[in-house]
């Protein structure tokens, strides 16, 4: 494979640090007061899926969700950090990109409706499959450095 200034499984190292940077974004960005204080992350979201045209949609946020939103507002907020460290360190990488795969295609499904949202999903799902299938972990990884999934 040739490229330019860095070999292929630099930049494939490359791509799973962006996408890692990307959920730390994530991460950041949203209001951790609102989602465990007063709930409005899994608000939002239980709002969205009443809405939903799908009825597996509506009643499976209504029997996994709905019954504890305290406990799903820290699982999804944590697991937007875990999955950017993972990703960024190269830590437990096929871990974290199945797993944000899984969150992605679960955030696309939810929000099927909203094509705002949609691009990101969608295209955060396709880089995790590539990196995944690529073994992004061989260069830059705390994978590659202690000999894991190799």
């Amino acid at each position: 494979m040739d490229s330019i200034w860095l070999d292929g499984v630099e930049w494939l190292a490359v791509l799973r640090i962006g996408l890692g940077l990307w959920w730390l974004e994530s991460w950041r960005h949203k209001d951790k007061k609102g989602w465990f204080e007063r709930g409005t992350g899994i608000a939002w979201a239980a709002d969205v899926a009443s809405k939903h045209r799908w009825n597996a949609v509506r009643s499976g946020f209504g029997a996994v969700v709905t019954p504890r939103p305290k406990v799903m507002a820290y699982i999804v907020v944590y697991a937007e950090l875990a999955l950017g460290l993972g990703l960024v360190v190269g830590l437990l990488t096929p871990v974290a990109l199945i797993g944000g795969l899984l969150l992605n295609l679960l955030y696309l499904v939810l929000m099927i409706h909203d094509w705002a949202e949609q691009g990101q999903n969608a295209m955060m799902a396709l880089i995790s499959l590539v990196a995944l299938f690529a073994m992004s972990w061989q260069a830059w990884s705390l994978d590659a450095a202690i000999g894991l999934f190799l």
